[in-house]
């Protein structure tokens, strides 16, 4: 009987060569991959293909050889119907690698491969996979846009790890986009809400923004992803009273610094994207506005490389030992990268 389309899933066995092994197998954007899963615990099949290739055919025969050989591990949750995507974490022999590469140990990169495959029983999963899907969808809108770009991307433990004594963001991004008056841009920081918290605790957590601001004297939009538009209303009333003197948290308008917006799954599904015009300021009526409309600044430049390799002798940002990866992955071998979200000239 010839062997299952699906391809076989045997991996290879742990070994002293299978470091080896895999140093000779793994190209640059593999290496990439591996940082990327390592940065933001988890990634989908739907993901990746979101974030370096042009098919999912594509995607799914290369995550299979890097699950063949050790490089990352999947599992596939349970859904109360239907079938969920299949979730990759990194595994035992990337997390190796990335620390030989960086000259450190696995332990030093903090990787223990219990920790990573805790993410697929947490009830943090849905979180964090959810937070992933919005910014790897602006990774896609950049790449498919070709005058369009997500920057960088970092995760809540980077964040958490430089700004945690303030505010916790679920992310925070950069994103840049070419428009008819010329180059627009803003960062943001991301609040992915899942339905789990009480509003009035939600909405709380625009004062240690305003702190933030204070302290950095940024003005950088923090964006509300509510699940319904239910919801979305909840938490604009609930702002709207505050400013009237009502109960709540304090409002984004009298907040300095802090610009707020919201927005839906819905209202992201008419084709624009997380980039788009679904972007509802608080305190105003509408229209939404684009995500660089929300009110944003351009900051100088973050630290970040492709590879992970230190382009300079810069600390990395937030105390980790290791620099986060760019949001784009290098270009395939005879390929030129071009400005930002430049389209890649292949499928894989």
């Amino acid at each position: 009987m010839s062997p299952n389309p699906a391809l076989t899933s045997r991996r290879l066995a742990r070994s002293p060569g299978l470091l080896a092994a895999l140093a000779g197998r793994l190209t640059a954007r593999d290496r990439w991959l591996l940082r990327m899963l390592h940065e933001h615990r988890v990634l989908t099949t739907t993901q990746i293909t979101q974030l370096a290739f042009g098919t999912t055919r594509a995607a799914t025969a290369r995550l299979l050889t890097l699950y063949q050989l050790r490089a990352v591990d999947r599992f596939r949750p349970l859904t109360a119907s239907g079938s969920a995507p299949l979730h990759f974490v990194l595994d035992d022999a990337g997390a190796c690698l990335l620390a030989a590469e960086d000259g450190i140990t696995a332990a030093q990169l903090g990787y223990r491969r219990d920790r990573a495959l805790a993410i697929a029983l947490s009830a943090q999963l849905a979180h964090t996979a959810g937070t992933n899907s919005v910014f790897c969808a602006l990774a896609a809108q950049g790449r498919q846009a070709g005058d369009a770009a997500l920057t960088c991307w970092w995760p809540e433990r980077r964040c958490a790890a430089l700004w945690g004594d303030l505010a916790r963001p679920d992310g925070y991004g950069q994103w840049t986009e070419h428009t008819p008056a010329g180059p627009a841009g803003t960062d943001f920081f991301l609040e992915y809400d899942t339905g789990s918290e009480n509003l009035t605790r939600v909405a709380a957590k625009l004062a240690g923004y305003r702190d933030l601001a204070a302290r950095t004297g940024i003005t950088t939009p923090v964006l509300f992803w509510l699940p319904t538009a239910r919801r979305e209303a909840g938490l604009r009333a609930l702002l709207a009273s505050a400013a009237r003197g009502g109960p709540g948290a304090q409002p984004a308008g009298a907040i300095p610094g802090v610009p707020v917006a919201t927005t839906t799954p819905e209202a992201a599904a008419g084709g624009t994207g997380p980039a788009g015009a679904i972007w509802l300021p608080a305190g105003q009526p509408g229209p939404r506005l684009r995500l660089t409309q929300t009110g944003g600044t351009r900051p100088a430049p973050l630290p970040a490389t492709a590879t992970g390799q230190q382009a300079d002798d810069t600390a990395p940002p937030g105390g980790l030992p290791w620099h986060p990866p760019a949001p784009a992955p290098p270009p395939l071998p005879g390929c030129h990268a071009g400005g930002p979200g430049s389209p890649r000239t292949s499928t894989a």
